[in-house]
């Protein structure tokens, strides 16, 4: 088996079983999918876990959950979206959430980085173009929504070419957090398979200490990214959904 079959291999998506027929179109379980099946299971047996430990004081996994609830509503949702921020938080946890479990999942030995499939990553970018668009929409109402794409004072003759790129940037926002998430989830482990393939390439055991040691510094290093870029995909969400919701800022 050669570098490329191992990569194939370790981070493409591959069928599972054939779920049912949509006309003439198979629909499959992939082995992402599943991941994600698995994400969605934990994260709500953990919560409703965490609702039970919740009260008065909490114990437990509440503990934890409070830590990030608390950091994302009031430094990344309340200062970017303001007082209206409170009604989208929901959003904003379960997208954190969901993301860290999926990147964590890509940790585990025989499982598989979900995010680091452009499809899934590409999904919920989806989802964050509709959030900017429908909270536009819902706080200012349509027709203000719309003029928000012009700025104030623009002469009259640059109104259709602003307009224009205004609107490519909404979808290019939403391309920017896509290939983001996709490219540094998938780059940690072609790193890690690379050192580890150093081994096979040179044929000598004692280059396995230098290729295992590395790889394990880029797993760990891999555990802070599956954080970081959860963090950073609910930010740029927040930022994004916020620039919609409060334009003048």
């Amino acid at each position: 088996m050669d570098f490329v079959e191992i990569l194939q291999h370790h981070i493409l998506d591959h069928r599972l079983v054939k779920l049912f027929t949509l006309g003439s179109t198979p629909v499959y379980l992939t082995l992402h999918g599943l991941m994600m099946w698995i994400a969605g299971m934990l994260l709500l047996i953990a919560l409703l876990v965490a609702r039970r430990q919740s009260g008065i004081v909490n114990h437990g996994w509440a503990n934890f959950f409070e830590v990030f609830i608390v950091y994302i509503r009031d430094e990344i949702v309340r200062p970017n979206l303001g007082e209206s921020g409170d009604r989208y938080l929901s959003y904003f946890l379960t997208l954190f959430f969901f993301i860290l479990i999926c990147n964590l999942l890509g940790l585990v030995p025989f499982g598989a980085t979900a995010t680091g499939n452009i499809s899934v990553t590409a999904a919920m970018a989806l989802t964050t173009f509709l959030m900017i668009n429908i909270s536009g929409v819902r706080e200012l109402g349509f027709v203000h929504y719309l003029q928000t794409f012009i700025p104030h004072g623009l002469p009259f003759w640059l109104v259709p070419l602003m307009f224009v790129i205004e609107i490519l940037g909404l979808f290019t926002k939403s391309f920017a957090l896509c290939i983001r998430l996709f490219a540094n989830m998938i780059a940690g482990h072609i790193v890690v398979l690379a050192f580890l393939c150093l081994i096979f390439i040179f044929k000598s055991i004692l280059i396995a200490p230098i290729s295992v040691g590395a790889a394990v510094g880029l797993g760990l290093l891999e555990l802070f990214v599956a954080f970081l870029q959860a963090y950073v995909f609910t930010l740029l969400t927040a930022v994004f959904v916020g620039g919609a919701v409060n334009p003048q800022h």
